[in-house]
């Protein structure tokens, strides 16, 4: 099941953000900031999937933004 989308530009700026479980303010920009760090990071040669605390991310860029979903360990 799908718990977040989120849409972030190459400089870390959220562009648009969709949860589909309650969080708390403060902790989604927690989330946030760490699941956008991880996805910036990676190269264009590794995998588009990782795994994160207690659910998976899955993302993909396209042209300057960068498209992630964050969804739970059995899908």
């Amino acid at each position: 099941m799908i718990k977040f989308f989120l849409m972030v530009n190459k400089q870390g700026q959220t562009r648009l953000s969709r949860y589909y479980e309650h969080v708390e303010i403060n902790k989604r920009t927690v989330l946030e900031a760490e699941v956008i760090k991880n996805c910036l990071s990676r190269s264009k040669d590794e995998c588009s999937f990782i795994e994160y605390k207690d659910f998976k991310l899955v993302y993909r860029q396209y042209a300057a933004l960068f498209i992630v979903v964050g969804i739970d360990q059995t899908e």
